[in-house]
């Protein structure tokens, strides 16, 4: 499962360049691998890329990415409010495409963060449906719909 994993995430930071420069995707990425191999050295293992595993990943994602998602809105309004460095738009939208946009959704809600701003509200809603598209997809692939 580890590996399977790590694999995943290595090819998304390499294929999706702006994930290169975003420090809440290495966050996510180190929940999600240390969230494998904690189960697979305390509970059970899976075999190296089968639908089970890959369908474990994309759960793993969907916790882990949200919560790497709200805590950047944390940062970002954070940093707003005492005029430091913030968190790159582009870097926002990548972490709600890969599927944070629950996660984008109550950082706006709790911290009153990007909520005004009309063009980051209509990326905002493409990347959400960029992102079914990506699922759809991707469970078509494993056969799962």
């Amino acid at each position: 499962m580890v590996i399977t994993f790590t694999v995943i995430l290595l090819a998304m930071f390499f294929v999706l360049r702006p994930l290169q420069k975003n420090p809440f995707f290495m966050l996510n990425a180190a929940l999600i691998i240390g969230s494998a191999y904690y189960l697979e050295t305390h509970y059970f293992r899976t075999s190296i890329f089968t639908g089970k595993t890959v369908l474990l990943f994309l759960v793993f994602q969907a916790i882990s990415i949200n919560i790497c998602t709200f805590i950047a809105y944390g940062v970002d309004k954070r940093a707003a409010i005492k005029g430091g460095w913030r968190v790159p738009e582009n870097s926002l939208h990548m972490l709600e495409f890969l599927g944070g946009w629950i996660g984008a959704w109550l950082g706006q809600k709790f911290f009153h963060h990007k909520t005004k701003k009309r063009s980051f509200q209509n990326t905002y809603r493409l990347m959400i449906i960029l992102e079914f598209i990506a699922v759809y997809l991707i469970l078509s692939y494993l056969k799962l719909i």
